[in-house]
């Protein structure tokens, strides 16, 4: 059976007033009762908070039989989207899939490429070039279908899969994952007969990884999504209200931070000590920077992939401004065991180490630099996973939603909207010149 992710605070807690974090629970209990009863602000986008255990086994169904048209029809898949329209799905696939797929590819499973997350034109020309003979289809996700960086690359993906493959199996390889009703990726995917799932009005995109936003592509790339929510569902179980403050790792995770935070500690970094783990991060800095970004105020989240980044960030951490605390996530067991060898010569002096896994040297890498960062004045929470599968992601995931409502909602802010996104936008437009943007661009213009 497997064991459920777990959180551990002492390390955290210990740089608290004794009782700063117990002293939070009526709050974080309030915040609880605020996303239950949708009487928070941003309630109109709650409907992740229940979304794991009211997906139906036919929904499923239909994710992957779309996922097994692609899969039969596809050597290369390209997910189209940005933020939270694409980090979630990546998210998983790096934790579970080869970090060599891209070079070592069997034909089992078609290469997962993602664009419309970025407007450089290098990067879209290496990308279309590398599509060119390969049999790729198209994932589409955006709500509106104007999202500037991801309707540049479908036009183009589009465009590209309609030359190489004929209209018929581009409309057959092409996916929309879109708004019910309105705009351009609908009016689009209707027109054309592609086949399309729903973005949930009430899901913002970084909550969006068991929509069909993350799911599909999950099962595209081969990975089982039913563990990814039921592992969710049961974390939906272990986080919920009436659970109690101390045994609620949702609440004490936004309580210890928020009590940290009002202590001056203003950065918190994720740590992983798993390559895998790096678009975790990833996605976890959006989530929580998004959420908790605004009226100048929120804990602004960086991220590390140790042991790698000891060797560079590692210096500031242990002696640089003490503004900052560290949530590691740690995964118990490896997927795959790897002994540390004998050497006849022992030129390194690593012969200590022989016989030894791999894996066991992390540890106590991770061992050694929670002591030294402690120590040097660093607080510290760990989050411990039993391994790297699909139920474990699907309670890391909601684990993570969770809190972060909880949490926006101790600082005070709406954590379900994001004005701030929007300024780059209409600077950006003004400067393009987009037709009915010609005050704004006469403004700037004005300014430069």
């Amino acid at each position: 059976m497997s064991k459920n992710i777990r959180l551990e605070v002492s390390k955290a807690a210990q740089f608290l007033a004794a009782g700063a974090v117990e002293a939070l629970e009526p709050r974080v209990k309030a915040a609880q009762k605020a996303l239950e009863e949708s009487t928070c602000a941003g309630n109109d986008f709650l409907g992740w908070m229940h979304l794991a255990s009211s997906i139906t086994p036919e929904h499923l169904a239909d994710l992957k039989e779309t996922a097994k048209v692609l899969r039969e029809n596809c050597d290369t898949i390209v997910v189209a989207g940005i933020g939270g329209s694409y980090l979630g799905a990546r998210a998983v696939i790096e934790a579970l899939g080869n970090s060599f797929e891209w070079l070592a590819n069997d034909g089992k499973n078609p290469i997962m490429l993602f664009a419309g997350n970025n407007i450089g034109e290098d990067y879209l020309y290496e990308l279309t070039t590398y599509l060119k003979g390969r049999k790729f289809g198209v994932i589409n996700i955006s709500k509106s279908g104007t999202t500037t960086e991801t309707a540049l690359a479908f036009r183009l993906l589009r465009k590209q899969c309609e030359e190489q493959r004929g209209i018929e199996m581009a409309r057959k390889v092409i996916v929309a994952v879109t708004d019910a009703k309105k705009g351009a990726a609908r009016v689009t995917a209707d027109k054309e007969g592609y086949k399309s799932f729903i973005i949930p009005d009430n899901v913002g995109g970084r909550f969006s990884v068991l929509t069909p936003v993350g799911l599909l592509p999950i099962a595209c790339a081969g990975f089982d999504i039913e563990a990814l929510v039921k592992g969710a569902a049961d974390m939906e179980k272990l986080t919920a209200p009436e659970v109690p403050f101390a045994e609620n790792p949702a609440e004490q995770y936004a309580a210890v931070r928020n009590a940290l935070y009002a202590n001056g500690k203003k950065t918190e970094i994720l740590v992983n000590f798993q390559p895998k783990l790096h678009y975790m991060n990833e996605w976890w800095k959006q989530l929580y920077g998004e959420s908790e970004g605004k009226d100048g105020k929120g804990i602004f989240p960086a991220a590390v992939d140790f042991t790698t980044d000891l060797h560079s960030m590692g210096q500031w951490i242990q002696e640089g401004e003490r503004t900052i605390f560290e949530t590691v996530v740690s995964v118990e067991t490896p997927e795959h065991t790897v002994l540390f060898p004998h050497d006849d010569e022992n030129l390194d002096g690593l012969n200590f180490l022989e016989g030894k896994r791999v894996d066991e040297v992390n540890k106590m890498a991770e061992l050694g630099t929670q002591l030294a960062h402690v120590d040097g004045g660093v607080p510290n929470m760990r989050l411990v996973v039993e391994r790297l599968d699909e139920y474990h992601l699907g309670q890391m995931i909601y684990f993570f939603e969770r809190a972060c409502g909880i949490s926006g909602l101790l600082l005070e802010v709406n954590p379900f909207n994001q004005p701030g996104v929007e300024a780059y936008k209409k600077n950006m437009f003004a400067l393009l010149g987009k037709p009915g943007y010609e005050k704004e661009t006469e403004a700037i213009k004005a300014r430069l």
